[in-house]
This record gives structure tokens, sequence and C-alpha cells, in this order.
């Protein structure tokens, strides 16, 4: 069965016995999303970059620990934002979260007209402006749920916040939007 992609579990067993390809081919799998989740909390390319890197090398130098049968990426993505928020702490203010991630999360629409696409383009913009001006913990589970697409239990596990407080923290985050916007969409 050669050229099938290995499945992430059989790919973590091969890992945690020593299959340094393994490991390789989660980091090639994950090493994107590892960055954004690491930007979204540092606001900083240089620092998303070290702390993502750090992470996949404490996630190597843990996989004995991991709990097999266990999710591999809420996991590596804890370690990940554990390593970015080690880095923020040393900053004294919070830095505005760049457009670089919504030009690197993409627009997802076809074949849109200029018009279309400068109206869709500001309203990104501003949604991202009203983003950033949220307080840290609702940025942050703003982004994992809609620009990372995690689950609210994988945000969970790498917010290290129980699922319950995701949820009444997203919601809140979500009012607080969209009273920004303008929008009461009831």
């Amino acid at each position: 069965m050669e050229g099938r992609p290995l499945e992430e579990r059989e790919l973590v067993v091969r890992a945690r016995a020593g299959d340094l390809n393994a490991y390789e081919q989660l980091v090639e799998r994950y090493t994107s999303m590892a960055f954004r989740t690491a930007y979204l909390i540092t606001a900083s390319e240089a620092d998303a970059k070290d702390a993502s890197q750090e992470g996949f090398i404490k996630a190597f130098k843990a996989l004995r620990r991991f709990r097999p049968g266990a999710p591999f990426r809420p996991w590596l993505l804890q370690i990940v934002a554990n390593e970015a928020r080690n880095l923020r702490r040393g900053l004294v203010r919070r830095t505005e979260l760049s457009l670089r991630v919504a030009e690197q999360l993409g627009t997802g629409v076809a074949a849109q007209s200029p018009e279309s696409l400068a109206e869709a383009t500001e309203e990104r913009a501003q949604l991202l402006r009203a983003v950033n001006s949220l307080r840290t913990e609702d940025r942050l589970v703003v982004a994992c749920r809609y620009f990372l697409e995690l689950s609210s239990e994988e945000t969970a596990a790498v917010l290290r916040w129980p699922e319950g407080t995701v949820k009444s923290r997203l919601s809140r985050a979500l009012e607080r939007l969209r009273e920004m916007l303008g929008r009461q969409d009831g």
C-alpha cells in the first residue's frame, strides 16, 4: 500500500517508536497550523516561527508521554500555544494581529468581480481590526474557532480552558464584535 498517506494515529505510533520520517510527516502536516496558532498569540512572525519550531521540538521530546489514541493535533497545538505564551510574556503591551494572517488564510471565494472583491477585502479588514481590538482572551477564542477552524474541544485543549469556558467566552466575544461592527443579527 505504498503511496497512500498514513493516518495521524499511525504516524504517531511510528514516531513514538523512533521513526523520524513519521514525525517529519506530522511536522509537515501541522507546520502551517502551528505557525498560525503561535502568530495569533504573539502577533509577531519571528516569534511565531520560534514558538512553533520550539513546540515541535518539545512535542518530539515528549512523545513518549503522549497518550496513545488521543488526538495529536490539539496536544501539539497546546504545546505550541504554551511556547508562544512564554515568548509573549516578555512583551509589555500586546500588538495587533496583522492582516497577513487573513492573507495567509485566503478568501476562499472564486472568480469575484473587482467591485465585490474590493468590498469583501474591506469587510475582512474591518472585521480583523475589530477582532484585534478585543481583549486577548476574546481574540484567541475567536481566532481558534474561526481562523484556525478548530472544534470547541480542540480550542479548549489549545487554550487550556474548560470547554464551557470556550463556549461562553466565544459567545461574549461574538456579541462584542457584533456591537463593534454595528450588526445586531439577533
